[in-house]
């Protein structure tokens, strides 16, 4: 069985106002007897950027890739409480985990091409899905969406290996927007690039929000603050706040986030 996603009611316009694309109700995650996710709800907007923030090991990366059962691949792993992409728990009986990835896809933390040619690069997961038309216009449709064709089009059968570490991240996006999701988490995607490169993303990333809902995981605060529209902070495991970025940041309503934001904790 595979996903079939509640659509919500649609008015005048397009999708109602303030729907939820995705959702976590009541999640706890374990690692073993070890609860590094308790009992979180909250809702992610349609076509926004969501930042995930928090002191290393609060959890963010574990609740994020929880959202396309990336969790799944852990020993010792658990999850309880519901993760609903357009109404439908992800974590349902039947529910076939590769299509939940297809609409929910993810760029990781370390840049990671496959050592195959650029163009294999971004199409293989159109491959292993079975779409093999148009494949040329659709791997040109990604490398434009990400900025980077321009530079690699006289290349494209060169590894993905030789490209700098910004380019090659940009690529790993393109190889996930290939497959034309709904969702994007990224995981600290900016961790291992250098300023130049981190701007390039960040200003990919307001770009591709035009299409795509992101959620990105960032130790970088003021990365957070300059491309997110919601801000979610992190604690041990607890959801401390979570709204809008400009309120998180200037006018926080509890004293952790304050103390986090400032810098006094974490």
């Amino acid at each position: 069985m595979t996903i079939v996603p509640t659509q919500p009611k649609v008015e005048e316009g397009g999708i109602r106002a303030g729907a939820p694309i995705l959702s976590t109700r009541n999640v706890w995650i374990r690692y073993g007897d070890h609860a590094a996710i308790k009992n979180v709800s909250m809702e992610i907007q349609e076509k926004r950027i969501t930042a995930i923030i928090g002191p290393s090991g609060c959890g963010k990366s574990t609740l994020l890739r929880s959202f396309n059962r990336m969790n799944d691949f852990i020993e010792n792993l658990s999850t309880e409480g519901q993760v609903c992409y357009r109404g439908e728990n992800v974590y349902k009986k039947g529910i076939d985990p590769v299509e939940v990835r297809r609409k929910i896809g993810m760029v990781f933390q370390k840049p990671n091409p496959f050592p195959k040619t650029i163009f294999k690069n971004v199409s293989w997961g159109l491959s292993i899905n079975g779409i093999k038309d148009n494949m040329a216009d659709r791997v040109e449709k990604a490398l434009i969406q990400v900025a980077l064709f321009d530079e690699v089009k006289d290349k494209l059968n060169k590894s993905g290996l030789e490209l700098s570490g910004g380019q090659q991240q940009r690529l790993c996006i393109a190889r996930a927007i290939a497959l034309e999701p709904e969702i994007v988490l990224m995981d600290e995607p900016c961790s291992a690039l250098d300023p130049i490169a981190t701007m390039r993303i960040e200003d990919l990333l307001l770009e591709l929000k035009k299409k795509y809902t992101i959620v990105i995981v960032t130790h970088n605060m003021q990365q957070a603050a300059r491309v997110s529209d919601k801000c979610a902070f992190f604690y041990n495991g607890d959801l401390i706040e979570f709204g809008e970025t400009e309120q998180v940041f200037t006018r926080p309503r509890e004293k952790q986030t304050e103390q986090y934001v400032t810098g006094r904790i974490g």
